[in-house]
């Protein structure tokens, strides 16, 4: 994981990764670069916009891309122990964090405490920009490969106040929470009792509307039955006047019969009427019974009794009189 360069007269004879060869160590000068991604940790302490002071805590990856050029940059020229003569691989991490540092400060300042604390990928993102896109990482030819903002922390005097805050928004949001879903709960109550008392006027509407309808029914009910009887006295009257009017007509014919009769008979007794009964009881002496004349003559002795003395009617007379058989 090493590219290793040799150099001999201030030359380069051999360079490439992972190289094994024999060197005159007298003339000869070895560079071992390593070459394998590293990580180191970083910690800043900076102050955010409303004057706060944070502290940001990260990991920072990264790997030679550009060998050659670190090695111009760089002193790792190693001996026969392959100890490096100077200690120029650390300059390498505090170059980056310095690099870091700088991002973080630029981006922590434009923020507030609470934004600081929240806004973590942001802050990673843009001191992995500045940090990609600074001259001393692109002149030492190396490659970062993530930027990971592990915290940014408050003071402990600020953590606290802090917690307080966000306990009493909490606790707030708490009582507004209930406070709501009481609210809720008196909303949803109102509702249904709203909606209980819609329902009892739509069935008091819809009694009305039966007790009317029923009136309306009963109406109809009264003038239909009142028409009837009308129409049942019309027909009554009808037939009682043409029973009247027959009445009438009979009365009228049977008098006019009558009348006739009554012509009919004082024409036919009008002959009689100058005659005697006598007379006619003589004209009418056929087919009389001898009884009725002797009953006449009776009627003559009656009529004429001042004049009789005495007058003897013998037993046998008197039944052959009541005697059925003459």
């Amino acid at each position: 994981m090493n590219y290793v360069i040799h150099f001999k007269g201030g030359k380069i004879k051999k360079e490439g990764r992972g190289l094994s060869f024999f060197y005159f160590a007298p003339s000869s000068s070895i560079v071992s670069i390593p070459i394998e991604s590293n990580d180191f940790q970083f910690i800043f302490s900076e102050s955010t916009k409303d004057y706060q002071e944070v502290n940001i805590q990260g990991q920072i990856t990264y790997r030679v891309d550009n060998p050659k050029q670190l090695a111009e940059a760089l002193d790792f020229t190693v001996d026969k122990k392959k100890n490096y003569i100077k200690n120029d691989y650390e300059k390498i991490q505090q170059r980056i964090i310095n690099e870091a540092q700088t991002a973080s400060a630029g981006i922590i300042q434009k923020l507030n405490l609470k934004d600081s604390l929240r806004q973590l990928q942001q802050i990673e993102s843009n001191i992995l920009e500045n940090i990609q896109s600074s001259k001393t990482v692109t002149m030492l030819g190396i490659e970062i490969l993530s930027v990971n903002v592990l915290g940014v922390t408050p003071t402990p005097e600020m953590a606290r106040a802090l917690e307080a805050q966000t306990r009493e928004e909490l606790q707030k949001e708490a009582d507004q929470a209930i406070y709501e879903r009481r609210n809720f709960a008196v909303e949803q109550e109102r509702i249904i009792k709203e909606s209980e008392l819609n329902t009892e006027i739509a069935v008091e509407q819809k009694q009305k509307q039966i007790v009317e309808q029923k009136m309306e029914t009963d109406v109809v009910k009264q003038e239909n039955s009142q028409k009837l009887r009308e129409m049942q006295m019309m027909s009554n009257t009808t037939l009682e006047e043409q029973k009247q009017k027959l009445i009438d007509l009979k009365a009228e014919n049977d008098k006019k019969e009558a009348d006739s009769k009554e012509y009919i008979l004082n024409a036919s007794l009008r002959p009689y009427q100058q005659l005697d009964w006598k007379t006619l009881m003589a004209i009418n002496s056929k087919g009389i019974d001898p009884r009725n004349n002797i009953a006449l003559a009776f009627r003559e002795l009656a009529e004429n009794a001042d004049k009789i003395g005495n007058l003897n009617i013998s037993p046998e007379l008197l039944d052959s009189i009541l005697s059925k058989k003459g």
